[in-house]
């Protein structure tokens, strides 16, 4: 499985934002977020936003908060106090399926595949097309009319893959990792475009199957999809984030362009040996 290669260009990524480009607004925004465990406090007055087609970088050493920070974003935990906006309208996520139906999509370490079926099958899971008629009221779904829509969606991804009829056992590491992307994207892509939550999409790749990972990310940025990658791998959030926020001990310590920034910096900002820009 590949996909188109290649970033688009800087200025895609480095260039000031108009006012009234949509690019300026806000999809998924987090506001004065705090997460107490009794006398712990894991997060402390986070603010986050994220805007329509940007790819925003989650940094932070172990402990920092950002996987405390994912579970929120994503209602597997709920803050003490502060405020989360989806499209500029504050809403609550009591649970995992709250944000999903609100156009938030995790993609999990785990990827949550289902690895004796198809390509097709998995990116149709919750969404079966059923047959029509009889067999259609009894459950049967129409597979044909399911590899299509998987073969057109996987087309619009830029995604080059096996063929939707190959089972995922039967994929490499990054060929899963692509195909559980490409599920959450064409759950988040329509009239008002969601926002996808990517934990450490790269940990277990080799180099080219992480710049197939990369190059969809990017590709997923271009078509609107907002996205939040917490990852170590430095080269890889500089190579594709817009912007970075830097995490440290459950405080926000940097929010710049990737443009703006290089690794002396980031890692400057995640070890605190660098004054916090707060």
């Amino acid at each position: 499985m590949g996909v188109h290669h290649g970033l688009p260009p800087a200025g895609r990524r480095g260039a000031r934002r108009q006012e009234g480009d949509p690019m300026t607004e806000s999809v998924f925004e987090l506001r004065g977020i705090d997460m107490h465990y009794g006398y712990v406090r894991a997060l402390d007055g986070i603010d986050v936003t994220v805007r329509h087609g940007e790819v925003v970088g989650l940094l932070g050493d172990n402990g920092a908060g950002k996987s405390t920070l994912l579970k929120v974003m994503s209602g597997a935990h709920q803050p003490t106090s502060g405020t989360i906006l989806v499209h500029g309208e504050p809403t609550t996520f009591a649970s995992p399926s709250d944000s999903t139906a609100a156009g938030v999509q995790m993609v999990y370490q785990d990827l949550a595949l289902v690895e004796a079926q198809d390509i097709a099958t998995n990116l149709n899971l919750g969404r079966e097309i059923l047959r029509k008629g009889p067999l259609g009221w009894l459950g049967f779904v129409d597979h044909k009319a399911q590899r299509k829509r998987a073969a057109d969606e996987l087309d619009r991804l830029g995604v080059r893959t096996a063929p939707v009829t190959r089972p995922v056992e039967m994929l490499s590491g990054g060929q899963r990792q692509v195909v559980a992307l490409a599920r959450a994207a064409t759950r988040v892509t329509g009239e008002r475009n969601g926002v996808l939550l990517l934990d450490e999409p790269t940990a277990a790749l080799g180099y080219e199957q992480t710049r197939q990972v990369r190059a969809l990310i990017r590709r997923m940025a271009e078509q609107g999809v907002a996205c939040v990658l917490v990852t170590h791998d430095l080269p890889l959030a500089a190579a594709v984030c817009d912007r970075i926020v830097v995490l440290n001990r459950g405080r926000k310590v940097a929010d710049v362009t990737a443009a703006e920034t290089d690794n002396d910096q980031l890692v400057g900002w995640i070890t605190g040996a660098r004054e916090s820009m707060f």
